[in-house]
């Protein structure tokens, strides 16, 4: 039990780096939709993002996964830090020169304000510099430190967002002749977005510049190697990922009419955060998760751990995920109490079990990472990325947003079975299909009942009962394992 209470722990704390700064930030969705003018301001800070979303993964191709590879196989730790710290240094040095002499065209081809272009790149080349920072502190298993970066970052991010769109305005009316109202332009909402962005990632670089001086600046190119062909494959999944998350927002802009496009997006965007809290389990997991899974593959009981972490990830997002759906409607008072971009509510179901799918996919990939097989996980996420730009080509013009929506649950679930089908043989892993498929299944099956039938969605009674049942049904089938537990502690 001491590898899971290890596992949870840690997860923990990654889950409180990432849950509860963003909880915190979650405000900022309920800010941006009341402070900036209309839908389409919003859609234009979505698609920027998006597309950010995509060079962010261009700019670590591979090597935050390959780094955790190589640093548990190889005797020299050392050289696997300074090689991959060197690689990333020297790459985003080159992007941000050329994206700089280019940044007119990326404007012009986005449709955006080239300030808004300008400022993006820099963010980029920001985080892809601390990629391999952090990495080590998770090697090291440093949770609380990465925990206390990573929340710096997010108060510093949300604390500026405060300040730039909601006091800066009535200081400078207030005070006309004062200085900050020579730092406050009218209209310049989405930029104050991206400069209080830069601020926290200038932050969050600094905090972790001393590793930059603590590496020998030489670069080993038979390692380097090694690791390339080990994280190209995680560079092509990391961008179909891109795809399935992020794109459908940016084809909504160009395949809806244009007068509709941009008002589209930001309902869409905007009620597509409320599937977020699925979003934070599984990143939390995740972080805590991808070094677990390569520092216990040399034990003999190895494919039974990871069955049974399995299991057990699924158990709680299945809760999580009906918990927000039968409370969506509440959620969206707190967090989005515009009631114009209410119209997208529908997308929401959708898009919390789409992140729970590829949830259930990070476990079951953890087969072609363990015998080096990366490719088969790039092949994995293409599938899903052409089933992506498929649904989105066949019902955006159909269907708007719900059509993105539907593209991208069936996107993570076609990755999901995929997966598990492959791993089958290739990394036979004893998962208790049987309890998994039951938790799975019943969650959809409240969910649905809970959200779609009129008369039930606006009674909390009858959702709350469904809540209690499912918890009945996971006490239920795991009893023998909780009185175990129990009597464990009684000792």
């Amino acid at each position: 039990m001491s590898l899971y209470k290890n596992l949870f722990k840690q997860t923990l704390i990654y889950g409180l780096a990432m849950v509860l700064p963003r909880m915190l930030s979650f405000f900022l969705v309920r800010l941006y939709t009341n402070v900036l003018p209309n839908r389409a301001d919003y859609a234009d800070l979505t698609t920027v993002l998006a597309w950010m979303v995509f060079f962010n993964v261009i700019l670590s191709y591979g090597f935050e996964t390959a780094f955790f590879r190589f640093y548990n196989s190889e005797t020299d730790k050392e050289k696997v830090v300074s090689t991959s710290t060197i690689s990333i240094f020297w790459s985003s040095m080159i992007f941000l020169i050329a994206a700089l002499l280019f940044r007119k065209t990326v404007a012009d081809y986005v449709n955006v304000d080239v300030q808004y272009i300008s400022y993006s790149i820099w963010i980029l080349v920001l985080d892809a510099l601390v990629v391999i920072p952090f990495s080590k502190l998770r090697a090291h298993q440093r949770p609380l430190r990465y925990a206390a970066i990573k929340s710096g970052n997010v108060v510093v991010n949300l604390g500026l967002n405060f300040f730039f769109l909601l006091f800066l305005p009535n200081i400078a009316e207030s005070n006309p002749d004062g200085f900050f109202a020579t730092i406050y332009i009218q209209n310049f909402g989405v930029g104050y977005i991206f400069i209080a962005n830069l601020i926290s990632s200038l932050l969050t670089f600094i905090v972790l510049s001393p590793d930059y001086f603590k590496i020998g600046w030489k670069i080993d190119n038979e390692l380097w190697t090694r690791m390339m062909s080990y994280g190209w494959p995680i560079l092509v999944a990391g961008l179909a990922f891109a795809i399935n998350e992020h794109f459908d927002k940016i084809l909504l802009g160009k395949l809806l009419p244009s007068n509709i496009a941009k008002s589209e997006v930001g309902a869409y965007s905007a009620c597509y955060k409320l599937g977020l809290f699925m979003v934070l389990f599984r990143t939390a997991y995740t972080l805590g998760i991808e070094p677990f899974f390569f520092s216990h593959a040399s034990n003999e009981n190895a494919p039974q751990t990871y069955a049974t972490i399995t299991k057990y990830f699924v158990i709680f997002g299945s809760f999580i995920s009906l918990g927000v759906i039968v409370f969506a409607d509440l959620l969206k008072l707190i967090l989005l109490d515009n009631t114009t971009y209410w119209e997208a509510m529908k997308v929401v179901p959708l898009i919390v079990f789409a992140n729970f799918f590829l949830g259930i996919y990070t476990n079951l990939s953890v087969w072609y990472k363990l015998i080096d097989k990366t490719r088969i996980g790039a092949y994995i996420s293409i599938v899903g990325a052409m089933v992506t730009l498929l649904f989105n080509f066949l019902l955006i013009p159909i269907m708007s947003y719900y059509g993105s929506a539907i593209a991208t649950i069936a996107a993570y679930g076609s990755m999901m079975l995929i997966s598990y089908y492959l791993g089958k043989n290739k990394y036979p892993i004893p998962y208790d299909m049987k309890r998994i498929f039951g938790y799975l299944i019943l969650s959809i099956l409240f969910s649905t009942i809970s959200f779609y039938i009129p008369s039930i969605r606006e009674n909390y009674y009858v959702k709350a009962l469904l809540l209690i049942v499912f918890l009945y049904f996971i006490y239920y089938s795991e009893k023998e394992t909780l009185l175990r537990i129990i009597k464990r502690k009684a000792k």
